[in-house]
């Protein structure tokens, strides 16, 4: 049996594969395993969502089963996920539970938990929570049923601590910025902060109609902020997903900076202001070369992980690291949050450039972004990308031929036959050729 559990909790399309009892038997399921934990204490959670129409029934089913079982919850509407997770340290609740599929679109839903101290459940108590379906349980009654109460102030409270993570009085005062919030989580968190923060901001897909989150908007389609900034003279332009866990920028010029700029820029600036832990930033093995020559140039250490947000947190939290992230704009700045964060990253990519007086361009033209080609190889056997040596040997090949001016990677997916063929080069010409490449090798040695 397919886990239940994927890298980012429970998704799938709602009320098809995401139904309202599987909601309501996965918060009794948690509920039970996460008390086992701690026998002898009434559990309290934290519940929030993004602004999608089946949010509102999947809210309703997971707080009925989390009340059925015992647990207070605490209801706090529409909010981003990193501001969930940061409300679960804050209120201080066993746990939290936020409904939302972060960029995917509107027909999909999905269902995170948090434990306490606003972190991902380990694999280990994924798995338990699986187990624990569908089991028979003693019901409470009386006094101790769940008790639930809603309190959307807390998004303020949330607001509050972005703002004052920045450490100053308005100190976006006199920039002019575009913020896109892809007509989800975010869409009045994000304005709010940055006003706060005393810029002076444009909103797009800022109107969530339950229906329209991440419909060519937002991080992956941010092309209508490209326009916006250039036709509107702004200093920047700030583009989000659905649950606000990722920021993408663009510049002055409407140029799109990527999360790998955006690292290299908040490195530069940590490193300058003595907030960057060992002079280190954890990134993955898909960030661009040019990211890591950067930071060479400017003795910063890069801490390379697999892809994948919590591989990039679990190395920032052993070794007590402050800055880490994804090209796809997930940044992590665990001063201040324990996931990442789109419109924190957002607004001290922003504070940067008041700071400092220079545009987005010049500070993200600190690093040189290198073509970089992906080719995706569907119907081979994934387990056998590092062993076959007809694999091996072409890879070395292509390494030598790059001679330093370039890399390979290749990364098996973790869900179906398909291997990712990423290849980076001086030209894209010769990204694409070397890529496509390599790519005809994987297909026919590792061949179903």
């Amino acid at each position: 049996m397919s886990r239940l559990f994927g890298t980012d909790g429970v998704r799938g399309r709602a009320n098809v594969e995401l139904t309202a009892d599987l909601a309501l038997d996965l918060s009794v399921a948690a509920a039970h395993v996460l008390a086992e934990a701690d026998p002898g204490t009434k559990l309290k959670a934290v519940v929030g969502r993004d602004p999608r129409a089946s949010g509102e029934f999947l809210e309703a089913a997971v707080v009925a089963g989390l009340a059925s079982a015992g647990v207070d919850v605490i209801r706090v509407g529409i909010i981003p996920t990193p501001g969930l997770a940061f409300l679960v340290t804050e209120l201080g609740t066993d746990f939290g539970v936020m409904l939302s599929a972060s960029h995917n679109s509107m027909p999909d839903n999905g269902i995170k938990f948090f434990a306490h101290g606003g972190i991902k459940l380990p694999d280990d108590v994924e798995d338990l929570i699986e187990e624990e379906l569908g089991h028979d349980w003693d019901r409470p009654t009386g006094d101790g049923v769940g008790r639930v109460t809603d309190n959307p102030e807390y998004v303020d409270t949330y607001i509050n601590h972005l703002v004052a993570s920045l450490g100053e009085n308005r100190p976006l005062e006199g920039l002019k910025v575009v913020l896109d919030p892809a007509n989800g989580a975010a869409f009045r968190t994000a304005v709010k902060a940055f006003m706060q923060a005393g810029a002076t901001v444009t909103a797009i897909h800022n109107k969530p109609t339950g229906l329209n989150i991440n419909d060519n908007c937002g991080s992956t389609h941010p092309e209508s902020l490209q326009l916006e900034v250039i036709s509107s003279g702004a200093d920047l332009g700030i583009a989000l997903d659905g649950d606000a866990d990722r920021c993408i920028a663009v510049d002055g010029r409407g140029k799109i900076i990527d999360g790998d700029q955006i690292l290299a820029v908040l490195a530069l600036a940590m490193k300058d202001e003595g907030r960057l832990h060992q002079d280190t930033v954890v990134a993955t093995v898909m960030s661009n070369l040019g990211f890591l020559q950067a930071m060479k140039a400017h003795g910063i250490h890069v801490d390379q992980t697999k892809v994948g947000d919590r591989y990039v947190v679990e190395s920032m939290n052993a070794n007590g690291y402050t800055l880490g992230g994804e090209q796809s704009g997930h940044v992590v700045m665990n001063e201040f949050a324990t996931t990442g964060d789109g419109v924190l990253t957002g607004l001290h990519v922003a504070a940067r450039v008041a700071r400092t007086g220079k545009p987005l361009a010049e500070l993200a033209d600190v690093m040189k972004r290198l073509p970089q080609v992906m080719v995706n190889v569907p119907g081979v056997d994934r387990q056998r990308t590092n062993l076959d040596q007809g694999v091996v040997s072409a890879v070395a090949a292509a390494e030598a031929e790059l001679r330093g001016k370039g890399r390979v990677v290749l990364r098996p997916s973790g869900t179906e036959p398909l291997v990712r063929v990423m290849v980076e080069a001086d030209t894209e010409e010769r990204a694409r050729e070397v890529a496509e490449r390599l790519a005809e090798v994987v297909k026919t040695r590792l061949a179903l």
